[in-house]
């Protein structure tokens, strides 16, 4: 919660003085409890500074007002019209500097004040008001790091959790959620029927949301819904990797969810998406978990995570690599037992699926730089397995080496499956083709300067990133380019439509105003969207 007036007033060196308080009956009248304009507890969001005669126009609510008065009304009646605009735009507190215009506050503006609710302070001259902007602003970032620091520990919680349960269908997660939410969690199959609830009082909730639940489960994983109460906002999200929705999550909370929340709230789904998707037990469960942890390192959290808990101990604070690997098939088996190959062959490496944007049968590894070409050798003898392509040196500590790792063992993976090419070990046995980036001798992006290059593809494709067009164009786009602008084979990869790929294609063209007909705008396209993160 943003801090108080009251905390901002108990700054000593500001030294702020309340001149108008609010009394019981108005602070009832104007707020509901002690939260609202004009009291002591109200939420101050910004400080403004202005010396209109009606800044209203220009206050977004929630505002700390300080004003020096050069304009201030002198009428009891102006002094009213000008407090109540300002109670009106929602400013919870109004500061005047005094020893400039005024020696102190006037008394009709403390009239005035007092009877609209308004808490009024005299700002000393020896306050600058940049000082006041100052203090509310460190107190902001404060409650914003607090804020982040207990989402932080909440899905160190949930990964606990996950790792710690011994039937691995979710439960033990759920009970974490609803701590952290301050209300209930629930998990529903795709039915809508109630799986696990905390506290268990909270099934009975499934049938009043039996109707958004209908309404959601057309649309499978692209819709989510929220249902708002009076004290109350609770969130529905799909469960599922790909495809339909095999269940729903199910969180109430005593308000909206910050960022920090929503966030907890995602990684939720990823761990009791892979319980429905793979069909539970723990094996299940701790893919989901180090899916979930692998995401956290990637987006640049490693520093976050319960490195021995997770088995990973070998890869802190290491330098690795990336790796892809193809499954010989997209669906869940498939993709399960390429990963079950690479965990055996990678012990105490990070595997994963679901990661890559474009591609979310693709599994990714991650492990150690000086031992991977060698285990991934290994690996390469299994049925389960099409191609590996490698990626070069990142450290797991920065995210911006590691997607450039994850879009050079991308790269390196496409030249491998473009091949075609399988030999046969000594004993006769399948070894499917593995290549590591630096194999490629660099190609054109060895020539290019990484910042400048990564600047241009950008700026290239900002036309897709506008708000109102969907986050997937650029996604749709590589596959289309990847698969040599072969429709039916993009629409596979992408687990979509073909009419769809061929509608985001044109979209894509439009925006961009370029012919894709063009085997130069190809080229450009496909190495912008390359650079960025996969």
């Amino acid at each position: 919660m943003p801090p108080r007036l009251r905390d901002v007033i108990a700054i000593s060196d500001l030294g702020l003085t309340v001149q108008a308080r609010v009394s019981t009956r108005v602070a009832r009248a104007t707020a509901s409890g002690v939260h609202g304009p004009g009291a002591l507890d109200a939420p101050v969001r910004w400080v403004a500074v202005s010396e209109l005669e009606d800044p209203a126009p220009f206050l977004d609510g929630g505002e700390l007002l300080l004003t020096t008065g050069m304009r201030l009304p002198k009428s009891s009646a102006g002094c009213t019209a000008y407090v109540n605009r300002l109670v009106a735009a929602g400013v919870v507190g109004l500061g005047l500097g005094v020893g400039l215009t005024h020696p102190s506050a006037p008394d009709a503006l403390v009239a005035a004040a007092e009877k609209a609710g308004l808490i009024l302070l005299e700002v000393p001259e020896r306050t600058p008001f940049i000082a006041i902007s100052k203090a509310v602003s460190r107190l902001l970032a404060a409650e914003e790091y607090q804020e982040a620091a207990r989402g932080f520990a909440a899905q160190r919680d949930l990964i606990r959790a996950a790792l710690g349960a011994d039937d691995g269908d979710g439960a033990a997660v759920l009970v974490r959620l609803a701590k952290h939410s301050g209300r209930f969690a629930m998990m529903l199959d795709a039915a809508g029927h109630v799986l696990h609830a905390s506290p268990a009082s909270a099934a009975g909730r499934a049938v009043d949301l039996g109707p958004e639940i209908a309404r959601l489960r057309p649309k499978g994983l692209l819709a989510a819904a929220v249902v708002a109460g009076v004290d109350e906002y609770v969130v529905i999200q799909p469960l599922g990797v790909k495809g339909r929705a095999r269940g729903f999550l199910v969180v109430g909370a005593p308000g909206p969810l910050s960022a920090s929340d929503q966030a907890v709230v995602n990684l939720t789904v990823s761990l009791l998406s892979s319980t429905l998707t793979r069909g539970g037990g723990t094996t299940a469960a701790e893919r989901g978990v180090r899916a979930a942890a692998l995401a956290l390192v990637l987006d640049g959290h490693a520093g976050r995570l319960p490195w021995a808990a997770l088995g990973w101990l070998p890869l802190h604070e290491r330098l690795v690599r990336i790796l892809l690997a193809r499954p010989s098939g997209s669906d869940a088996a498939s993709i399960a037992a390429a990963e079950d190959r690479l965990t055996e062959a990678l012990p105490g490496v990070a595997v994963a699926s679901g990661l890559v944007a474009h591609d979310r049968s693709l599994v990714l590894a991650m492990a150690p730089a000086d031992s991977l070409l060698e285990a991934a050798s290994v690996a390469a003898g299994s049925d389960a397995i099409a191609g590996i392509g490698i990626g070069d040196g990142a450290h797991v500590d920065d995210p911006v080496s590691l997607a450039r790792s994850l879009a050079r063992a991308r790269r390196a993976l496409e030249v491998v499956i473009g091949s075609g090419v399988a030999s046969t070990g000594a004993a006769g046995e399948r070894l499917v083709p593995v290549l590591s980036y630096d194999a490629l001798g660099g190609g054109l992006e060895s020539l290019l300067d990484p910042a400048a290059a990564d600047d241009w593809a950008a700026a290239l494709l900002a036309p897709l990133d506008q708000p109102g067009e969907r986050a997937d164009l650029a996604a749709t786009l590589l596959a289309w380019l990847t698969r040599h602008g072969q429709i039916d084979a993009a629409a596979a990869d992408l687990g979509v439509h073909r009419h769809t790929v061929r509608h985001r294609i044109q979209r894509a063209e439009i925006l961009l105003d370029r012919s894709l007909d063009d085997p130069g705008v190809r080229a450009e396209l496909y190495l912008a969207l390359t650079r960025r993160t996969a």
